[in-house]
């Protein structure tokens, strides 16, 4: 699965999800631009280790001003942008009745605004290119009776169909666009927000029983990120173990 020499953009790269992806790229010789409001010193430190280079960005990507920062950035660095993981996210676990608009609206600003946010800044570089990879991050519990998360589900849905829309739009241009689901995890933003026994309760519904960490969507990128998922577009894919089955 090459995918020597290219530029990615991984957005929420300061930990968790993100940290494990920017990683797992650079170690198959993708360069890094880390985007995350807060620094990624430690994910671009593991990225230069693995021998590629890496480049932060701190901003909002929720914020329409990033579009013009990121596309800046990655022109006058690199001239080019191949990958995109839209991965930044929040998971704020409420009740219906306990939502009120102004979380509503926080919610699926950073969780799908921003996704079509970096995705304007780099489909046109990646179609000066005639080659690119864009991959969302959505959620499992879209497939799941799950309360308190209404206003995620909306968002994660909408990033499924934000996908097989964009896809439709830039297959021409030589850019897939899909998606990847996990599940609840043992990720910072995971403990926070997810009680670890409710992780590790769900893990005994799953295929695989153990509760899932940031290095188990990895894989799952690294595919849809290579040369060989170039006939795989408008797909979401469900790196959960097994807890979702569509």
């Amino acid at each position: 699965m090459s995918t020597d020499h290219r530029v990615a953009v991984v957005t929420g790269a300061a930990q968790g999800f993100g940290r494990a992806i920017s990683i797992g790229l650079a170690r198959r010789g993708v360069d890094v631009v880390a985007v995350d409001l807060s620094a990624s010193e430690e994910t671009l430190k593991e990225v230069e280790a693995a021998g590629a280079r890496g480049v932060g960005l701190e901003a909002d990507v929720s914020d329409p001003e990033t579009t013009g920062r990121l596309a800046a950035l990655l022109d006058a660095e690199f001239g080019r942008c191949d990958i995109l993981v839209n991965n930044a996210g929040i998971y704020p676990n409420k009740r219906f009745s306990d939502v009120d608009y102004d979380l509503w609206q926080r919610v699926l600003h950073i969780n799908l605004d921003s996704q079509f946010l970096m995705a304007k800044a780099v489909v046109p570089l990646m179609a000066r290119g005639g080659w690119g990879r864009i991959i969302n991050i959505t959620s499992n519990s879209v497939a799941l009776p799950a309360p308190g998360l209404s206003h995620y589900m909306a968002s994660k849905m909408g990033v499924i169909g934000f996908t097989r829309g964009l896809a439709n739009d830039v297959g021409d241009s030589g850019i897939t666009v899909n998606a990847v689901g996990p599940t609840a995890s043992l990720t910072p933003g995971g403990k926070a927000h997810i009680d670890p026994e409710v992780i590790a309760s769900l893990s005994t519904t799953q295929a695989i029983k153990r509760p899932g960490g940031p290095d188990d969507i990895v894989g799952t990128v690294l595919f849809l990120a290579s040369e060989d998922s170039g006939w795989v577009t408008g797909q979401t894919i469900m790196a959960d173990g097994g807890l979702a089955r569509l």
